[in-house]
């Protein structure tokens, strides 16, 4: 079984015959590219339909499994923690596996778990084990499968688009993860809306049932449309079909674990942009996970003004990302820091200003600015989550290693998720909201000073 499925996860062989004629290899290659980022696209778009299900229907679990606050809380720190471990060793795994078996596996897993997950109650009563307890250990096995979505994404970003355009390709990826967290909100709304009920399934578990069958089927669609490198379809190295020159460069000869040593363990850039991502994080869960909380307890907004207000901040910032990577492949020749430091200072102003005008709602035109600051803090924030943690990250280590890099800086990031969590929660019992904000404030600034430590190197690397 273990020899199968090894077979089936290792990387793909090179191809036998290679493409010579330039023309074959211009149009394959735009054939496959525009193949291969579709598939991961909506590949990781179907993940989040596995993932993100569960925001909608706390409040059933709260009635039909007496859920408590400390249960859901429950829920919450488990993926969390499962999947952002699991995000640094699937990130290993990942860089010695294929690309399409990978992430197929992952979304597959994932959405088995999610079909089972409404049948819990039955399982907890035959084992004996408290239905809290179990269910905690099968969303944080769900983070586990759901860790193996994002590393041979970044495998696939890093082998078939050339360094001189990954930014630009990196942040309009990253949209996938916003729209499908919209499509699944659309979904569950409309099963909970119509109150659905099919095959004595009612709407809250088919919220789970219908996109684990969606993922299944989307986990078989990826087997047959992707594939690995682009020396597997018999297509040169993006470097040589580009003329561009990677970044960072294995040297021959040099084993996985001591690139891992050199370029991750003792590499201070590394450190400093993975310390950096730590209070980006902070700030982007701070402000969209708790944002609701503050407007309806501390502002007086209604649940409806409320999610009117900060439902434009993913929208946005997808926007701010996409516009950042713009800005560093065509503005500065590759160079992240400073579109970074720019977006940062950005989001200290507009957190500031979003609990100034949140608080005087009341003053003309308060619920308009609250709308603005909202959006500018998503259209500021969404750029550095996704230059320094993927973009930046990429490229100070080989391509052999970018799975790797990219999943343990991704740990990092989820430890910002589960500071803000414990750091909100702390801050407004002890000193209230402004101290919230002014946390997120500080944050920026702490990551802008991690991310500057970085600018010399990276200008080294791109000065050319």
């Amino acid at each position: 079984m273990f020899g199968g499925l090894s077979k089936f996860m290792k990387a793909l062989p090179d191809a036998k015959e290679k493409i010579k004629d330039k023309e074959k290899i211009k149009k394959s290659y735009s054939f496959w590219r525009l193949k291969m980022f579709s598939g991961m696209y909506f590949g990781y778009l179907f993940y989040y339909f596995t993932r993100k299900n569960i925001s909608f229907i706390k409040p059933a679990l709260a009635i039909e499994w007496n859920f408590s606050m400390q249960d859901l809380a429950l829920l919450g720190i488990s993926i969390d923690i499962c999947y952002g471990v699991g995000k640094f060793l699937s990130g290993m795994l990942s860089d010695r596996c294929n690309i399409r078996a990978f992430m197929a596996l992952g979304l597959f897993l994932s959405s088995i778990v999610n079909i089972i997950f409404p049948f819990l109650p039955a399982l907890s009563k035959t084992l004996g084990i408290s239905l809290a307890l179990i269910a905690s250990i099968f969303w944080g096995i769900n983070g586990i499968f759901q860790s193996m979505g994002f590393p041979p994404v970044a495998k696939g970003l890093v082998y078939w688009f050339a360094p001189k355009e990954r930014a630009r390709k990196w942040t309009l990826w990253s949209t996938s993860h916003v729209l499908g967290a919209f499509l699944i909100g659309v979904i569950a709304a409309f099963l909970l809306g119509h109150q659905i009920n099919i095959l004595g399934l009612n709407a809250w578990r088919l919220t789970f049932v219908i996109p684990g069958l969606i993922g299944i089927i989307y986990s078989f669609i990826i087997l047959t449309s992707l594939t690995d490198k682009p020396q597997t379809v018999g297509l040169p190295p993006i470097e040589e079909y580009s003329n561009d020159t990677l970044p960072v460069k294995k040297e021959t000869g040099m084993s996985y674990g001591f690139a891992i040593k050199k370029y991750l363990f003792t590499n201070p850039m590394f450190w400093s942009l993975s310390l950096a991502y730590i209070f980006i994080y902070y700030v982007r869960f701070a402000t969209l996970d708790w944002g609701t909380m503050f407007l309806v307890d501390h502002c007086s907004f209604t649940q409806a003004d409320a999610a009117s207000v900060l439902k434009w901040m993913p929208l946005i910032g997808a926007v701010g990302g996409i516009l950042s990577g713009y800005l560093v492949d065509k503005i500065f020749k590759g160079k992240c820091t400073p579109v970074v430091l720019i977006s940062l200072l950005i989001s200290a102003l507009s957190c500031w200003q979003f609990y100034i005008h949140a608080s005087g709602v009341h003053q003309a035109h308060g619920i308009f600015l609250t709308t603005v600051f909202a959006a500018l803090i998503g259209f500021s924030i969404d750029g550095p989550q996704n230059l320094v943690g993927g973009v930046q990250i990429s490229r100070i280590v080989p391509q052999e290693a970018v799975s790797a890099a990219t999943g343990l800086a991704g740990l990092f990031g989820y430890l910002g998720s589960i500071l803000s969590n414990l750091g909100v929660a702390w801050l407004t019992e002890n000193f209230g909201w402004k101290s919230v904000f002014s946390s997120c404030i500080l944050a920026s600034i702490i990551a802008a000073l991690l991310v500057m430590l970085t600018y010399k190197s990276e200008t080294n690397k791109f000065q050319n």
